[in-house]
């Protein structure tokens, strides 16, 4: 009878089985934190994941909570989030509050734009990768807030692909930029607050910072079970699930050899190119008992973008079992074997990769290493996987100090 009523539940409710998780925004006044900030003039940080559990939007939570917002602040993709990736976004307004675009003439809040704020609070919903900028973001902003004497608040939010799958190699100095700017792996593990206090702490930033926790959120997590609505982050995050998929072929995009599924349904979830065999592709992928994922042949013909109306042949990504499932992995293991079955195509197109495509296929990587690798060495895949091991090693042991749950 209990079941019956629980299922009855579900499926009129349409909310996973599980406690409810209270973001930072819901936490921040039930908690009380926002009577030391009442007579603040609040620079909102956010864009369209910004809102509460019910989905109200942040900037309506707080102006009906007596809070003086005073300025909008929006990172790539806009306000809305409705601009592609790499598109500069102008400045705008909404509701008598100016709008300044932290993706268009400047990546960093100016002085002028920080004039007269008080306070910063930032609350959007990451992906849980280095290369999503929306964390770039926020550091940048922690560090022009440093020069203004402006404390900055993070609403934190669960990591959606969820707090334990470390992978990926570390960021190099010499590949800093937007799209990666600290040494942590292209899969960390951490929240948006969490990874604010390692920025704080480990660079020395010296800003003003305080991270307002989640309720119930355990690291374990996928966002499904957090009973939370997803909201698109961007055009090609359409579902909850996404950035796991986004982790395991982002960077292969990069490079343009294969279609990652951007222009099809199924973005980052597929990838493909004319000249493919699906089924040898599979079988290939599949004998190599990567943890945690099954490859299932696949065949689709994007509508737009890369090899819009050609009929592509690969593989859909399927998880088994994301306790073990490693995202970056998946996309060593995609690159390894593509160049195993198709030396001739790969390294004939690697060779000609130059300029914006080559820099940014290492700036996402975080180095030149995995290039080198996939360009020269024959069996590529398992040595991509296995590089900086070591190095991820010490950044599990470095991070425990800035774990909020």
């Amino acid at each position: 009878m209990v079941q019956t009523v629980r299922l009855i539940i579900f499926l009129f409710i349409g909310l996973p089985l599980c406690g409810e998780v209270d973001l930072g925004v819901d936490t921040f006044f039930r908690k009380g934190h926002d009577k030391s900030y009442r007579n603040k003039r609040i620079g909102l940080v956010s864009n369209q994941t910004g809102v509460d559990k019910r989905l109200t939007p942040t900037l309506d939570v707080l102006r009906k909570n007596g809070m003086k917002v005073v300025a909008l602040f929006s990172p790539e993709h806009g306000w809305h989030g409705s601009s592609y990736a790499f598109e500069k976004v102008k400045d705008g307004a909404i509701e008598n509050l100016p709008i300044y675009s932290l993706h268009g003439k400047t990546r960093r809040p100016t002085d002028q734009m920080l004039k007269g704020i008080d306070l910063l609070i930032y609350d959007i919903q990451d992906v849980g990768t280095r290369s999503y900028t929306y964390a770039t973001t926020l550091f940048y902003v922690m560090e022009e807030a440093v020069k203004q004497k402006i404390p900055v608040l993070v609403f934190d939010r669960p990591n959606p692909i969820n707090g334990l799958i470390i992978d990926g190699g570390m960021l190099e100095e010499k590949w800093r930029s937007f799209i990666g700017y600290i040494n942590v792996p292209y899969c960390h593990g951490m929240t948006i607050g969490e990874l604010a206090a390692f920025f704080n702490g480990e660079y020395k930033i010296g800003c003003d910072l305080k991270v307002i926790p989640m309720k119930g959120w355990k690291r374990s997590m996928s966002f499904k079970e957090t009973g939370l609505t997803w909201i698109p982050t961007s055009p090609h995050i359409p579902e909850s699930d996404t950035p796991l998929f986004y982790a395991s072929t982002g960077i292969i995009g990069e490079l343009g050899i294969l279609n990652i599924g951007i222009g099809y349904t199924l973005p980052f979830k597929v990838v493909g190119a004319p000249w493919i065999d699906a089924n040898v592709f599979a079988a290939k992928l599949n004998s190599q008992k990567l943890p945690g994922v099954h490859f299932f042949p696949f065949n689709y013909r994007p509508f737009y973008g890369s090899m819009k109306d050609k009929d592509c042949h690969g593989v859909l990504i399927r998880v088994t079992d994301i306790r073990c499932y490693k995202p970056t992995s998946v996309q060593y293991l995609l690159m390894g074997i593509l160049k195993s079955l198709y030396p001739k195509e790969t390294k004939g197109y690697l060779q000609k990769v130059e300029g914006s495509k080559k820099r940014l296929f290492n700036l996402a990587n975080g180095n030149d290493e995995i290039y080198r690798i996939m360009l020269n060495e024959r069996y590529a895949a398992w040595k991509m996987i296995a590089y900086q091991q070591d190095e991820r090693e010490r950044f599990k042991k470095v991070r425990e100090k800035y774990l909020l749950y």
